[in-house]
């Protein structure tokens, strides 16, 4: 295993761990994180968004990573989260597919990629159903997820 490797298997090991300090170690300073979910976050962001992820779930969260691969510059891992959506408490396993870009022996551009309708299906029941295919629905959700992580981001500022 090579330390681009490594250092994606120590990323994963600490979400499974449910460690949001070790997975923000494992980001540079100037991480480029997008997903469906959150679209595109930067640098502090990226890591309070798995801090406060991991903080929601309350223990009730299970991650599996499998087939981890990088060279000197790139790399890819499959990993799947399963949960509880916290607003409707609906069960959700969502297989994703993560691709990443080193920089100074640590991750600069993580993009992780997953079926938006099939989470939406899970996590919202028949809104999702009927709604999960559509751009309404996929920036309704992006919009309240940057809600959360900024009333997240404001609610530690206070107490910190």
């Amino acid at each position: 295993m090579n330390t681009n490797e490594q250092i994606i298997e120590e990323f994963y090991g600490a979400f499974a761990a449910q460690n949001p300090e070790t997975m923000s170690s494992c980001y540079h300073p100037d991480i480029v994180f997008e997903d469906p979910a959150f679209g595109k976050l930067h640098g502090k962001d990226a890591s309070d968004m798995w801090h406060m992820l991991i903080e929601r779930a309350k223990g009730n969260l299970t991650i599996e990573f499998s087939e981890i691969h990088a060279d000197s510059h790139t790399g890819t891992a499959k990993w799947t989260a399963i949960y509880h959506f916290a607003k409707t408490n609906r069960k959700v396993v969502n297989k994703i597919n993560a691709s990443f870009e080193f920089k100074d022996g640590l991750i600069i551009k993580h993009m992780d990629s997953f079926n938006f309708w099939n989470w939406s299906k899970q996590a919202l029941g028949t809104t999702g159903l009927l709604l999960g295919w559509s751009s309404f629905l996929h920036k309704k959700v992006q919009h309240q997820a940057l809600e959360a992580l900024r009333k997240y981001q404001q609610k530690n500022s206070i107490t910190n």
